[in-house]
């Protein structure tokens, strides 16, 4: 099973404020919509809230330290990383895209096989920022790059990083 880690971060590593996005990137949601659709989700239970409702055609594996979370119908919560990952395997799927926040980032980095990652030429103040990468781990394997336009708010770069 492939694990594929999904973020847009800023140039100073910022991913957020208040848990919602701190810019509008029409074409960061499409990337996202068009990777995900027909996949598994793995996110933290904030970034689950935070998207006011399950994303058509995913399915959501949500993390969550509370005992009192129920997860929505076609949808599934645990109470690790170690226990969705322990059910996907299980459930023999190709890949699974882990989707934030913060606290899940860092702890599923080390487990990732690809980094997509959506690099925003902006330093916005935020709350929640992506770990720094290390070079010695990641090898950039493909890039393509934009400036800001009618859409977009800043210049961005869609970003693949592979495991060394």
């Amino acid at each position: 099973m492939k694990i594929i880690l999904l973020v847009a971060k800023a140039t100073n590593q910022v991913i957020g404020k208040d848990n919602q996005l701190v810019w509008k990137l029409s074409a960061d949601l499409k990337r996202f919509k068009n990777l995900t659709t027909g996949h598994h989700l793995l996110m933290g239970r904030k970034t689950f809230e935070s998207l006011g409702r399950p994303l058509p055609n995913r399915t959501h594996l949500i993390i969550t330290r509370n005992p009192d979370f129920v997860a929505p119908e076609g949808h599934f919560a645990f109470h690790s990383v170690e226990d969705a990952i322990i059910y996907c395997t299980k459930h023999q799927l190709d890949k699974v895209f882990v989707i934030g926040g913060g606290e899940i980032y860092k702890e599923t980095l080390p487990l990732c096989d690809t980094l997509e990652i959506t690099e925003v030429e902006a330093s916005p103040e935020g709350d929640t920022v992506f770990p720094v990468l290390d070079p010695q781990i990641w090898k950039e394997k493909e890039r393509e790059e934009f400036a800001a336009d009618e859409n977009n708010e800043y210049p961005y770069a869609f970003v693949t990083y592979e495991k060394r």
